[in-house]
């Protein structure tokens, strides 16, 4: 790809995980940077690292987006050093890990509703309307699987991802008719200190999470932002569980989410065996369907009576699970 010299970027939640990778990706191309982070003395040492590895302007903003006054900093700080925001990264996140009624902290959770989603809107509304004056400019916003899907013991998470989803193809609709385009990735669980800072650590979730490398992650999302691709779930797993969640019954998808945030040996010791055994053969039977669908519908190779057999087979699935599930009481 040419370097785009001249053009910045902003990533929010730049000094590790999804978010340094995607700054990578960007300085690499030549891209200016804005980094804004918590943590200010890592902050400048890895601006100052691409100033000289990549020969570009990187401007380290050290706040903290939990503060609702972040927002207006950040964007009042490139307005005063004279810097046109062409791409925004929202990436910063957080989770808390725990049983929402008895064992999470609703202090820490309206903190996680203000960085995940509050912050989110602030700092678009303040960089997409200068977007939409000059028709140019492009968002990547970090959504999630748990976009798709109920998350349990991490539901205010989920439900904040749940949400910049939703945002985002909102916004999509509204600049249809613009030259900005608004992205969305979905990664599933990746192997970032998130689960360490939500107190998710040791969970299947996080075991699973130590195979997904950020920077392929980071690159998924990159690619599809300079596309101008609306949506982009990386990996083939997730997009299977994608694919699945929106033909199985949402008990099942809980479920089953609820199982991948538990620690191994958490479930009821007389039901953890059976009921796992249960719901990945639900889960295979569903993956099967899904998968021989949606690839026929993928490379274009269904005339419409194969369409019509494809609809009655998601049909049937979503009925086979449903059936599954209330015969297997996993409720």
């Amino acid at each position: 790809m040419e370097a785009q010299t001249g053009k910045t970027a902003l990533v929010t939640g730049a000094t590790s995980g999804i978010g340094h990778e995607l700054a990578n990706l960007f300085a690499k191309d030549g891209y200016n940077l804005v980094l804004v982070a918590r943590n200010g003395e890592n902050l400048n040492q890895i601006a100052e690292a691409y100033a000289q590895q990549f020969g570009i302007t990187v401007t380290p903003i050290a706040t903290d987006l939990v503060d609702p006054k972040s927002p207006e900093t950040i964007y009042d700080e490139t307005r005063r050093r004279g810097i046109t925001v062409d791409v925004l990264v929202n990436n910063a996140g957080m989770g808390e890990y725990g049983m929402f009624a008895n064992e999470t902290d609703l202090q820490k959770e309206l903190s996680i509703i203000q960085l995940n989603a509050t912050s989110l809107v602030h700092l678009t509304k303040l960089f997409l309307k200068d977007m939409v004056q000059r028709n140019e400019g492009k968002i990547l916003m970090l959504a999630s699987v748990a976009s798709i899907m109920p998350n349990p013991l991490m539901a205010v998470y989920g439900a904040t991802k749940s949400f910049i989803l939703s945002f985002t193809e909102a916004l999509q609709n509204e600049l249809k008719d613009t030259n900005v385009t608004v992205t969305a990735l979905l990664p599933g669980a990746t192997n970032t200190d998130f689960f360490n800072k939500a107190g998710a650590e040791g969970t299947r979730a996080h075991q699973q999470a130590q195979q997904t490398d950020p920077a392929k992650v980071a690159k998924d999302g990159y690619d599809a932002l300079m596309k101008g691709k609306e949506k982009i779930v990386s990996g083939f797993m997730n997009k299977a569980q994608v694919a699945m969640s929106h033909v199985l019954p949402d008990e099942l998808i809980a479920g089953s989410m609820r199982k991948q945030m538990e620690r191994p040996g958490e479930s009821k010791p007389e039901r953890e065996s059976e009921d796992q055994d249960q719901s990945l053969l639900i889960t295979a039977i569903a993956v099967g369907f899904v998968a021989a669908t949606t690839l026929l519908w993928a490379f274009g190779a269904m005339d419409h009576s194969w369409k019509k057999e494809a609809s009655s087979v998601r049909r049937k699935t979503r009925l086979a699970g449903k059936s599954l599930f209330d015969s297997l009481s996993l409720n």
